[in-house]
């Protein structure tokens, strides 16, 4: 009897522990997905699919952070090796666990001409084809990894400290960053040069944010759906045709208030109402 009552001690002790186990897991995991849920901000190679299809095509296999950090141009100046732009996510870094990120302030992208880690990608998740030019070649200037913003408080060039680090570092200089010339007033003598990202150009690299000289970079990449506003389909650019090409497909919309119906004379001529 007495043995019996210890095995009933015993299993009933083991399962508790499972179960608790069990919990704690869960518990664990549901904190890391919520954590890798509201951080959204994160740089994906070249090519790289949308976040939400690329978490689903890629495989996490790792090669093209390995075509990254082996590439031949991968050294400094005086032939030393210098670490991949690509890591593997692991726990802590915010990101989903074996996915391939890069932060441009540590390890920019250096806009490889063979662009060595999207060949190697078996899964798709770095789409190629979005990468190749007129010539059905790959093409660095195509990526758009993200999209560089400044930050105009704490740029020392917008207090007027002449510095042009970012225009300098930028690899498609004098397209994706232009300086622009603009009077001191408050000194009338002296003159601005302010860096300005086009985004139609700029590949999201983040050499400029890695050059940036303030404490933390008045110049980062962002992903581009987190950087750009978006005009929807109530305006549109008149003289271009190619935007009227995107709301083709617009459905027109009346609003009618009690001013709509009024005449224009009626009511800009009218006292102003308090």
């Amino acid at each position: 009897m007495a043995n019996s009552d210890n095995n009933r001690r015993k299993f009933m002790a083991t399962t508790l522990q499972s179960v608790g186990l069990t919990a704690l897991g869960g518990l664990l995991w549901s904190g890391y997905s919520d954590e890798v849920k509201a951080a959204p901000l994160v740089l994906r190679p070249p090519g790289a699919l949308p976040e939400e299809d690329f978490l689903k095509a890629c495989i996490k296999c790792g090669l093209c952070a390995e075509a990254c950090v082996n590439r031949e141009s991968n050294k400094n100046r005086d032939g030393s090796k210098r670490p991949g732009t690509l890591q593997m996510a692991k726990g802590g870094d915010h990101v989903m666990i074996g996915t391939p990120f890069f932060k441009p302030v540590e390890v920019p992208c250096y806009m490889c001409d063979d662009i060595p880690c999207v060949p190697v990608c078996p899964s798709g998740a770095l789409d190629m084809p979005s990468l190749l030019n007129e010539t059905e070649e790959l093409d660095i200037n195509k990526a758009r990894m993200g999209l560089a913003v400044v930050h105009k408080e704490s740029c020392i060039a917008f207090w007027g400290i002449q510095c042009d680090a970012c225009y300098r570092a930028c690899p498609l200089l004098d397209e994706a960053i232009t300086l622009e010339y603009a009077k001191n007033e408050r000194t009338g003598k002296h003159a601005f040069l302010l860096p300005v990202v086009h985004s139609d150009v700029c590949t999201g690299c983040g050499l400029c944010e890695k050059a940036c000289v303030t404490e933390e970079p008045a110049i980062f990449v962002l992903p581009i759906e987190y950087s750009t506003g978006k005009a929807g389909s109530h305006y549109v650019k008149g003289w271009d045709k190619k935007d009227q090409e995107r709301i083709k497909d617009a459905k027109e919309i009346h609003t009618q208030t009690e001013r709509s119906e009024k005449e224009a004379a009626d009511y800009l001529n009218m006292e102003v109402e308090y």
